[in-house]
């Protein structure tokens, strides 16, 4: 595996992939493994989508059709066809119907907003407004789709942009699937059967920077197959990515900053502030739809994302750092 430092020369905007850039490599250690059973955090908010909709004290879908930054193909809706609870999971849905929609959310809207159409349909939820927090560890079980062009993911992005805009506020990529199941060359199986956790940070772009990492699930298994349980564990000075509780990616703060004036002597910038939480499932997008397979494969829609949890602990001994809780 390789841990990735790149200059991203790619959108100026979140959730941002890309595989152009210089590449060091790192040894492979004995994995690490760290259970919420063997530690000292405490839960302080969840949502395990047991009712029959969408919590809205916790929850607000984005509707949005500008494609991310990235060139994507769907418009988020806030619909029963694409925002759903039942049977204890949350699920978002992806559909192939042509939809126009905002271009942006509020956020980030031009003043009128334009209307934009695109040919899918699919669901985004955030905590944006409702609950942000500053370090913990924060975990969703569920179970991801795959296909050609689709395109899950769980990731934070900061509650407010205290070092300014796009990277030099942070974002953290807890996990992103990307065309699971299509071939791929570079794969030991021959399928793409690997998930990507990445923090993307430094100057505004295009001279941002990011950090990321691929996991391959173990033997012939896909991330398809089953649920699965996609963590962070975050601390002053210290990020680590797991997916079952084993660790895959740890960063420190000597890896990351920001170029923002207001980071300035401060080494844990940008990454000590509150982030909000999201899950989204995407159609396409430029780097997406150039590897593997190619494009949208014409039977990877309808998809779905199943979430059967969504938990964030915090470090009861330790909220000012957090860094009791990660041993």
């Amino acid at each position: 595996m390789r841990l990735v430092l790149k200059v991203a020369a790619l959108a100026a905007l979140p959730l941002v992939w890309g595989c152009d850039g210089a590449h060091a490599e790192i040894e492979e250690a004995e994995p690490v493994f760290s259970s919420i059973a063997d530690s000292d955090w405490e839960l302080v908010w969840s949502d395990e989508f047991d009712g029959d909709a969408l919590d809205r004290t916790k929850w607000t879908p984005e509707q949005s059709c500008w494609g991310g930054g990235n060139n994507e193909r769907q418009c988020y809706t806030d619909r029963p066809e694409n925002i759903a609870v039942q049977d204890g999971l949350l699920i978002l849905k992806a559909r192939k119907e042509g939809f126009s929609g905002p271009a942006r959310p509020p956020e980030i809207a031009e003043t009128p907003n334009p209307v934009l159409t695109q040919e899918y349909t699919s669901g985004k939820v955030r905590t944006r407004g409702l609950n942000a927090w500053k370090y913990g560890r924060i975990e969703m079980r569920a179970k991801v789709p795959g296909g050609q062009g689709v395109w899950p993911a769980f990731w934070m992005m900061p509650n407010e942009d205290h070092y300014g805009g796009w990277a030099l506020s942070g974002e953290i990529d807890i996990f992103e699937g990307f065309n699971l199941g299509a071939e791929c060359e570079e794969c030991d199986t021959g399928q793409q059967n690997r998930t990507v956790s990445a923090l993307h940070f430094g100057g505004l772009w295009p001279n941002n920077l990011y950090i990321d990492q691929w996991t391959r699930f173990p033997g012939d298994d896909l991330p398809t197959d089953d649920f699965h349980v996609y963590s962070v564990e975050w601390a002053e000075g210290l990020i680590r990515f797991l997916v079952n509780d084993r660790v895959h990616l740890t960063v420190t703060a000597d890896q990351w900053s920001t170029a923002s004036e207001l980071g300035e002597g401060n080494p844990n910038a940008p990454f000590d502030q509150p982030f909000y939480v999201m899950m989204n499932l995407a159609i396409g997008g430029a780097k997406i739809e150039s590897t593997n397979e190619k494009g949208v494969a014409s039977d990877a829609v309808p998809a779905q994302f199943e979430i059967d949890w969504v938990r964030v602990y915090q470090c009861s001994d330790d909220m000012a750092k957090g860094r009791a809780c990660i041993k």
